[in-house]
């Protein structure tokens, strides 16, 4: 279960209504036939933005039948006026392989999730570092490609470095999590905590990654002429991250990973 916020009452209080009216009608249309529903994404790690975030939900079936689709579907059209996202939907059976597939999301949702009803599956999942190391070297490698790649596709532009640099830091941020937990560090927190412990684990300087997580989360109005060059120190950051990876790897310092 989630440490931030352990429950409902630290929650936002509109957001908490909201997901409160929501958990009603969802238990109301789909009854016995879901096995748990749980929340998960910065509502459950405690850094939701009203009004900016959405809401994440999972959910938990013995069978997932095309008319449990159905119902999950009109009540998506419900409620995705206000932020909470179409659910994730799985199988008891099929979390397991899904598991190995996605380890680093599944990672990321056993140590930051709130069970809102019914039977909750994560403690009993084990999530194997070997899959784990893979995907978050892939998560990284491919994360400073695709950054590289949207900048040339914007022409530079600072609308678009602006759109750009938000949505890498969401992936990086998960990378981080799973990164320290191979390494048997403190892996849980929010995304502010997890960029100050860089020095500490990681021996990398976070400042181009906080400048970007300050923009995200609407503290941080850098000029457009000051864009191209946050850019600049965001893409050194990425790339001294990738070497250190590497390093770390090849000194057996990953539990579970290639070497």
């Amino acid at each position: 279960m989630s440490q931030f916020p352990t429950n409902w009452e630290k929650m936002p209080e509109r957001a908490q209504r909201t997901l409160d009216a929501y958990l009603r009608d969802a238990t109301k249309s789909l009854g016995a036939d879901v096995g748990a529903i749980i929340l998960y994404g910065s509502l459950a790690r405690g850094d939701y933005l009203q009004d900016r975030s959405n809401m994440n939900i999972l959910m938990v079936f013995e069978h997932l039948t095309m008319n449990i689709m159905e119902r999950c579907s009109q009540l998506n059209r419900r409620w995705s006026k206000e932020r909470i996202l179409a659910p994730l939907m799985f199988t008891r059976e099929e979390l397991g392989s899904f598991l190995e597939t996605f380890p680093l999301e599944f990672y990321e949702i056993q140590d930051h999730h709130i069970l809102l009803a019914g039977r909750d599956p994560f403690p009993e999942l084990h999530i194997e570092g070997r899959h784990l190391f893979i995907e978050c070297e892939r998560e990284i490698r491919g994360n400073l490609l695709r950054v590289r790649q949207q900048f040339v596709e914007t022409r530079g532009n600072p609308e678009g470095i602006h759109a750009l640099l938000p949505i890498s830091l969401t992936t990086v941020i998960p990378c981080l999590r799973g990164l320290y937990r191979l390494m048997e560090q403190p892996s849980k927190g929010t995304p502010d905590e997890i960029l100050k412990r860089m020095p500490s684990i990681l021996n990398l300087d976070p400042g181009a990654f906080h400048e970007v997580w300050l923009l995200k989360r609407g503290q941080s109005t850098p000029g457009k002429h000051d864009f191209p060059n946050l850019l600049n120190r965001y893409l050194g950051a990425l790339e001294a991250l990738t070497a250190r990876v590497d390093l770390l790897d090849q000194e057996g310092r990953f539990q579970g990973g290639k070497s």
